[in-house]
């Protein structure tokens, strides 16, 4: 197992790794829309939190050496259904035609009282 970090994406903050490969599949922790640099909340709406969201994962994708591209599933985590379709649109940009398995459910509650948290399981390519 190997343990993935990188300044780029908030740090873990608790008894967990940003992400970890194996076997030639790397598994994302939940990311939340935190500033890597200031630790400060990004945005107020879930369509800018999504946003910081998929950039953090991206960041910790891309030191996997994997990315959106590479995502095969998801777990979108919503404070309120209702703003599933604000969330989807830009899931749907970022994503592009990468069309990962997902699930998407509403919880009582997310850390720091985000509107979002999303974890994904990528391919890593072995030579990158």
């Amino acid at each position: 197992m190997t343990i993935v970090s990188t300044p780029d994406a908030p740090a873990a903050i608790g008894p967990y790794s940003q992400a970890v490969i194996h076997g030639g599949v790397v598994y994302c922790s939940g990311q939340i829309a935190l500033d890597p640099a200031s630790g400060l909340i990004v945005g107020a709406d879930v369509a800018s939190q999504t946003e910081q969201v998929l950039t953090n994962l991206a960041a910790v994708l891309c030191a996997a050496g994997s990315d959106l591209s590479l995502v095969l599933k998801t777990n979108v985590f919503l404070r309120d259904m209702a703003d599933f379709a604000e969330m989807n649109a830009v899931y749907a940009r970022r994503f592009g035609e990468a069309r990962p398995a997902r699930a998407t459910v509403a919880v009582l509650g997310l850390p720091r009282d985000v509107r979002v948290e999303i974890d994904c399981v990528a391919a890593v390519i072995p030579s990158r």
